[in-house]
Order: C-alpha cells, then sequence, then structure tokens
C-alpha cells in the first residue's frame, strides 16, 4: 500500500508493478535512513480538501505521512493507514516532528483486504496506489466503505501516459482513468470529480507533464 509517494510519486520502471504493490519491497525501502519522499502534500488533496470543512479524515497508502501531516495541520483529525510498518514509523515520527501528533493516529493495513469495521471518516483519500491487474476498482469499493454520510472519497492515480515505451506491461495494466473507477463507487455515491488532471513534475532532472487520474464523490447523507 505504500505505493503512496508525497509531493512525488513516480514508480520504479526496474520493477515490476506487482512486487511493487508487496510489503517486502516497502519495508526495504524505508528501512534506510534517508527520506524516500518529499514531504509535501499531494496537488490533488490540496486542490479539494482546501474547500472542505475540517473533520475526521483517513488516508490509505499514507506512506511517510506527508498528505497525513498536511492535514492535521489544517485542522484535520486524521488516520494514516499503510501496509508497511517502517512506513507507519516514519510517518508518525515526521507527525511528532511537525507538532501534530495529538491529531494524528496510524493503521496498519493493506487496502487490497480493507474492511472499515465500522469506522467511518469523513474524508478518505488515497493516492497513487497501483495494484496489479486493474486492482483499483476493487479498492475504490473497500474504500467507500468507510466514507460517513456526507463525507467524501478522493482517490488519485498516474493515467496512463500517451507514449508507454518506458512502461512494463504490469505497470500499464496498474495505472487507470478516473472514470475507470466509477463501478466501485456504490449506489449511494455522487461522482463529483471524474478527470484527468494535468501536472507539471521533475523526474531525474527533467521536467515532464503527467495526468492524475481523479475521482472526487460523495456519500449521500
Amino acid at each position: 500500500m505504500s505505493g503512496h509517494r508525497h509531493g512525488e510519486h513516480e514508480t520504479d520502471g526496474a520493477a515490476g508493478a506487482a512486487e511493487m504493490f508487496e510489503p517486502p519491497a516497502w519495508e526495504e525501502r524505508y528501512s534506510g535512513e534517508q527520506s524516500v519522499w518529499s514531504g509535501n502534500p499531494n496537488a490533488q488533496l490540496v486542490a479539494e480538501a482546501s474547500a472542505l470543512e475540517p473533520g475526521t479524515a483517513l488516508d490509505v497508502g499514507c506512506g511517510e505521512g506527508g498528505d497525513v501531516i498536511w492535514l492535521a495541520q489544517h485542522g484535520w483529525r486524521v488516520t494514516g493507514a499503510d501496509f508497511s510498518a517502517n512506513g507507519l514509523a516514519r510517518a508518525a515520527r515526521n507527525a511528532e516532528a511537525a507538532g501534530v501528533a495529538d491529531r494524528t493516529d496510524w493503521w496498519q493495513v493493506d487496502a487490497r483486504t480493507f474492511d472499515a469495521g465500522g469506522r467511518s471518516y469523513d474524508l478518505v483519500t488515497t493516492h497513487f496506489l497501483h495494484p496489479p491487474d486493474h486492482g483499483m476498482v476493487d479498492v475504490v469499493r473497500r474504500l467507500a466503505g468507510a466514507v460517513a454520510p456526507g463525507g467524501r472519497l478522493l482517490v488519485v492515480g498516474h493515467a496512463p501516459p500517451a507514449a508507454f515505451t518506458h512502461l512494463s506491461a504490469s505497470h500499464r495494466d496498474a495505472m487507470f482513468l478516473a472514470e475507470e473507477l466509477l463501478p466501485g463507487l456504490p449506489d449511494d455515491f455522487e461522482p463529483l470529480v471524474v478527470e484527468q488532471r494535468p501536472r507539471t513534475t521533475v523526474r531525474d532532472g527533467e521536467t515532464l507533464d503527467v495526468h492524475d487520474a481523479t475521482l472526487l464523490a460523495r456519500r449521500a447523507r
């Protein structure tokens, strides 16, 4: 679930999507001393959550906690969820350093088997989770169960680029368009945003234009 990356969330071309989405790879990645991600909040989270009244939030695939910390700094009570124990430990340390530990909680869980278990949140968000074999539709269905009546679900991922030359077949199959996630929404959800949003990013010193597949939906009260 640590396919989530803060500020920059690009997949490694050398590794298949299946391997990238398994806990051992991420436990190893988070075992070093260096930060893996920038710590900046994701652009679409800022764009959508800035307009909302703060309440309770769940960030699934929280990685090192960049989005959790931003939400907490803006008045939310936030639970960060990830399947990597090392990632969650880093996130908790980062939240402590940012002075928002008292507004954050942590939950070790895999998005592919996620069950809200009766918990509900005003905002459920996930960024750049890319389970293999088009698995995000099922993840959307699972996460929707954690959205409180009147709450929102925000799902953002990599839209397939026009040129696939640098991507493996497994990475292509893990990407998605926002409209491809709609079958995962229960009947009591209203889609508010279903689009690919352009974003400029820097990768290996090169400026690139990418598109964030963005689905925002609201649960009926």
